[in-house]
């Protein structure tokens, strides 16, 4: 759920563990740890996430997904074979042209029986050719089981998981603790990072349910700048000793107003 800011579900793995091995156990623990009244379930991501178990697994739950599809041979064979009239303009871009067109590709060892899938080829054509490189025409796929969107509709959709993840990647590592891991111990490491999984999810809640609208996209650095610095920070400056001091009540008011939020909160949950 890295659209709301939450995370549901981690796995620390080896460094040697690529990131599309067995996706799927991931995956389920992330739904299962959804709230009940979550009814409606949507899956996005790139091809980490083209494995055959996972696909079986969303189909069978009936939950819609648009997952980047690994460009194997037979696929790009299928993408090139497609008609010129068949394909429609989807972007114009300073250096290249896209279009996109629906395919029938079936993955190898998908069921007979089972709900066909849905492929949607995209062609990114060169505008010019470079002076030192050339580049020709390559191919992009996207398969689902979405079929209340049409073609770019859904691309466009799927498009939007980008930068989600990796923001929230970057926060946990640059401005909370994962970054640096605190042991050569593996367990020791892998508690780390969920502890600052749940941190940041506390950072979120802090945000949506007790802090001003102004902080809502706010990231650890600047609340831990405005609301977590202490009353007056000692600082030496040409040998002259001085202390700063927060500007004004109203930070104080509004770290006052996040805490009685904040205990009423908890209070509700554990009534």
């Amino acid at each position: 759920m890295a659209e709301q800011q939450l995370v549901v579900a981690d796995e620390f793995r080896d460094a040697n563990v690529a990131g599309g091995e067995d996706p799927l156990s991931s995956v389920q623990r992330a739904f299962a740890n959804l709230p009940p009244w979550v009814v409606e379930r949507r899956f996005r991501a790139d091809s980490a996430a083209y494995y055959t178990p996972l696909l079986k697994y969303l189909v069978r739950e009936k939950i819609g997904f648009a997952i980047s599809a690994d460009m194997t041979k037979e696929l790009r064979a299928c993408c090139s074979a497609v008609a010129t009239p068949r394909w429609a303009r989807l972007d114009t871009r300073e250096r290249e042209a896209v279009d996109l067109a629906e395919v029938e590709f079936t993955p190898g060892d998908w069921p007979r029986d089972a709900w066909p899938l849905r492929y949607i080829a995209l062609r990114f054509t060169p505008c010019q050719q470079e002076l030192f490189e050339s580049r020709g025409v390559s191919y992009h796929a996207v398969v689902t089981n979405r079929d209340e969107l049409d073609a770019a509709a859904l691309v466009r959709w799927h498009r939007e998981k980008a930068g989600t993840i990796e923001h929230v990647h970057r926060v946990m590592k640059d401005e909370l603790g994962a970054g640096v891991l605190p042991s050569a111990r593996f367990g020791a490491n892998a508690a780390w990072f969920r502890i600052n999984a749940l941190t940041f999810n506390v950072l979120t809640v802090l945000k949506r349910r007790a802090l001003p609208e102004r902080f809502r996209a706010a990231r650890p650095k600047r609340l831990r700048y405005e609301l977590f610095t202490l009353a007056g920070e000692l600082a030496v400056h040409q040998s002259q000793l001085s202390v700063r001091v927060p500007a004004g009540a109203q930070r104080l008011e509004e770290i006052i107003d996040a805490r009685g939020r904040l205990l009423a909160l908890y209070d509700e949950r554990h009534a």
